[in-house]
Formats: structure tokens, sequence, C-alpha cells
């Protein structure tokens, strides 16, 4: 059986998809399949079992990156095609069967609606494959020792980004004597190209407790590393999601974006917003989608510091009382 699962070109839309593409393997464990995904999430895609090849697409003016796909997926014959963009191209192919997302369900979660493809009444929840290399690589960076409290500080835009002196002072708060993650060392994750964005955040943390991993590591090692980490909070960015499906214990920081839709997904999730409402925020005469002006500033530390508190106090073992 061949199949053909088209993704997002964003790392988090396409991360929060892999609960259908792993549904599709275990219903069909004998398939093919290729995936159409962005070149940031490809290397991630590309360690699931059952792909044989991802169709990389680089975006193009004038939809050219669409044209370029159908070239090279149009001389086959699909028996499934699952497109989780909307797109023409599961109806310019010669495929058995096709699912196509729609806009009905657009209010719901991500990970719900991505499910509603195939009528599915439990979404599956998003998870990451890794290899033995990567696993051996995570430990070489964060060998056992210690808690971890991983940070991601940066986002795709200015105004999801929490301001990045009150990531200092949580890692203080969480990892002082008597707090939740006392004496953790405090590893801060990001591209490369967002160094600049995080530096003030590595040059205010003592030099013997922080872990520098921004751009120095590939994105399946990243997934590995934050799977060792005892929690992490960030901004709404694709490192959260990744960090929610490796079943870290996660913490996603919310503003001009929606929790109820792109929130960390999973038992061991959760979210914390503004005091302003995501209305609030795009009504304001002020918002301007274009500036890199944080809408985050009305998030406190102590309100932070008081939802990773409950959040490890939640996925703590009820039988041991130890955390994760």
């Amino acid at each position: 059986m061949k199949i053909l699962f088209i993704s997002h070109n964003r790392l988090g839309d396409a991360v929060l998809s892999t609960g259908l593409l792993a549904h599709l393997m275990r219903r069909y464990p004998s398939a093919q399949i290729t995936v159409a995904c962005g070149p940031v999430p490809a290397p991630l895609l590309a360690l699931a079992p059952n792909v044989v090849h991802v169709a990389v697409m680089e975006k193009a003016p004038l939809a050219g990156h669409w044209r370029r796909l159908w070239r090279q997926l149009v001389g086959q014959r699909w028996d499934l095609v699952v497109d989780l963009r909307a797109s023409l191209l599961a109806w310019l192919l010669w495929a058995g069967e096709r699912r196509v997302l729609g806009a009905r369900g657009n209010h719901l979660h991500r990970v719900r609606h991505s499910a509603a493809v195939l009528d599915l009444p439990e979404p599956p929840e998003p998870e990451l494959w890794l290899r033995a290399e990567h696993l051996q690589a995570a430990m070489t960076h964060l060998p056992d020792g210690g808690a971890v409290l991983g940070l991601g500080p940066t986002a795709n835009w200015g105004g999801k980004q929490w301001p990045i002196e009150r990531f200092g002072d949580l890692a203080q708060r969480l990892t002082a004597d008597g707090a939740p993650l006392a004496g953790a060392r405090v590893a801060v994750f990001g591209a490369h190209n967002e160094r600049a964005a995080a530096q003030p955040l590595l040059d205010g943390l003592p030099a013997d407790q922080v872990i520098d991993l921004i751009g120095r590591i590939d994105l399946p090692t990243v997934a590995a590393c934050l799977g060792r980490c005892d929690l992490f909070v960030g901004n709404d960015s694709g490192l959260m999601h990744m960090a929610a499906a490796v079943q870290c214990p996660t913490l996603g920081l919310f503003g001009p974006s929606r929790e109820e839709i792109y929130g960390p997904w999973g038992g061991q999730a959760a979210a914390v917003r503004t005091d302003l409402a995501f209305d609030d925020i795009r009504n304001d005469p002020a918002y301007d989608y274009r500036e890199q002006d944080s809408w985050m500033t009305t998030l406190s530390v102590e309100k932070v510091a008081t939802a990773a508190r409950e959040l490890l106090d939640r996925v703590a073992d009820p039988t041991t009382g130890q955390r994760p």
C-alpha cells in the first residue's frame, strides 16, 4: 500500500500532525508512506518507521512549490492521499482514496481538527521518532546528574515572545534552594538565527548552570534533549510542541495566539496566558502583526512560576510523589 501524507511547512503544525501519521502506520503496518512537508520539519518526519521518502517543499513564488511537488508525485498511483493542507494536489493525482482536511473544525485544537480528516473519534497524540545516535548525542549534551529545566525563549514572531529577562527570573525561581527544580541545570534551546534574541538570557545565567544548545544540534537531537528535561517552558513555538510530543512536562506561554487551538497537547502539558485575552490583544488599536514588539508583557513571572509548579505537581507519580 502506498500512502501520500501532505503535512505542513511550519515545525509546530507538522509536529501536531504526527499523531495522525502514527495512526496510519499502526492501521497500515506494511504501508510505504511518502511525506510532503516544509524543509524545517523534514528531518523529524523522515525518521518515522514507514516513511520511505520525504518530498521537501521549498516555498517558491506563484505556488511554484506545489507545481514541483506535483511533478514529483504525478507518475505514481496512490492508494490513499491524506492532505492536511487542503490543497488541490490531492485531486490532481491518481489515488484510490482521498482525505482532504476541510475548513470545518477550524475552531478546534489543531490535533482534533487533523484527526477529523480520518473521522477519528479520539485524536491520536503527537509523537516523534528518534534513533540511537540521537539519544546518545542527547546524553552527551545533557548527561545524568540532576534535574534539567529547558527553556525556549524565542518564537517565529516577536509579538509571541515573553520578555527575555523574565525567562532568567523564572529560571532563578524554579532552581533556587527549596524550589521544585532546586539546583537544576538550565538548557536553552533555539535556532541558530535566534541566538541574538536569546543571548541576554545566556549571559544572565550562571556559566556553570546554563547549557547553551542554540543552533548547536540538529532537530532530532533537539527532540532527544527535550526528552531528557524535567520541565520545558517556552513561547508558542515548534519547540514547545516538540517538547510535549516527547512527553516532557511542557508549559506553553500564550498571548497573541489561541491556546485552545495551538496549546501544547497531552497529559503532561499546560498553557498559561497573559492577563489580556486573545481578543483583547487582537482588537487593540495598536496591534500590528508586522511589528515585533512583544504582546506578552502582562504575563508575570509569578504567574508562570505558579503554573509551572502546578504542572509539576500534576504530573508527579501519585504513589511516590516523584516527578518524571
